[in-house]
């Protein structure tokens, strides 16, 4: 079992940046495949981004691409989603998770572990 507790959520403009962090413990982190979703009020959870167990390999959602960046470093147990020219439509609370499949899904449903969110509020 993986533990996930994320950070860096906060209020920022239009057009600025934040770095959300997402620190694993228990089991062999570098063994997931590591995804970020979100959600805001009144709407599905979805799908954001999610990088490979090396880390060779990312996946974005059409809405991000270009702006988002998600990276992991598996000495330190960590995945990171850099967010640039942050937009109002970005406003939600955005979750880490962790799959143990084979392969990359951005379906919220295959992934087995889930941190608590970090709240990402972008004014205009």
């Amino acid at each position: 079992q993986v533990q996930l507790v994320e950070s860096g959520g906060g209020l920022v403009q239009t057009g600025g940046s934040l770095r959300l962090s997402c620190a694993a413990s228990g089991r062999t982190f570098s063994g997931y495949i590591m995804g970020w979703f979100r959600q805001a009020p009144g709407k599905e959870r979805e799908f954001v981004a999610a990088i490979r167990r090396s880390g060779a390999r990312t996946y974005y959602t059409d809405s991000v691409k270009g702006r988002f960046t998600i990276s992991r470093d598996n000495a330190k147990n960590t995945v990171y989603l850099q967010m640039n020219s942050l937009k109002p439509e970005d406003t939600a609370a955005y979750y880490c998770a962790a799959d143990t499949s084979l392969y990359y899904s951005s379906d919220a449903s295959e992934y087995d572990y889930w941190g608590q969110g970090t709240q990402v509020t972008v004014s205009s």
